[in-house]
């Protein structure tokens, strides 16, 4: 009697499981057939802060985020992706692969996403100009932090807030292009 109850209950969401996947995909085809109409050729970009907004539905052509998993790059009509962001630098492209020098700003992490329609979205809690950033401020911060991460415990909760200042002063010097040892 049990072992009848557990196969209904497993054919009924197995069914459940078939019609979901069917929906899904169905949902999921109209709007890739929508799209395929309207194929984006540049990316509407939103990067912001809590605190303040540093594009909203700008276009351009390129973007390079710093995600935990590597660099990437952003161009009109990329795959859908959500990635979390390490400190790093973003690197925004207004006029396509041939700016001069695009547009960077050191991020202290986040999260970013892209959309099936090219809208790309950064939020990140600290956003500053690469130019506006201290060199020598990164550096003694960088020292410092080394400094911490060395003399704290291994595993204590003070080596491990030394080694996110650490690593966010290292990734702000080398967006500065000073050596770090």
């Amino acid at each position: 009697m049990v072992f009848s109850i557990a196969l209904r209950t497993s054919a009924r969401r197995a069914a459940v499981m078939t019609a979901s996947r069917r929906t899904f995909t169905r949902a999921t085809s109209a709007v890739r057939a929508e799209d395929a109409g309207d194929a984006a050729t540049r990316i509407s970009l939103d990067f912001s802060m809590p605190h303040a907004s540093v594009y909203s539905k700008a276009e351009c052509d390129m973007v390079i985020i710093p995600g935990t998993a590597g660099e990437y790059g952003v161009t009109a009509g990329h795959t859908p992706v959500i990635s979390e962001l390490r400190p790093g630098v973003v690197q925004i492209f207004h006029n396509g692969v041939s700016d001069p020098e695009p547009e960077k700003f050191f991020i202290s992490g986040g999260f970013a996403m892209t959309h099936a329609n090219s809208n790309t979205v950064i939020s990140t809690p600290e956003a500053v100009k690469v130019e506006d950033l201290d060199a020598e401020a990164a550096q003694k911060g960088y020292n410092d932090a080394k400094a911490a991460m060395d003399a704290a415990e291994p595993e204590s909760e003070a080596r491990a807030r030394a080694q996110i200042s650490f690593e966010a002063h290292e990734a702000m010097c080398q967006a500065l292009g000073l050596a770090v040892a």
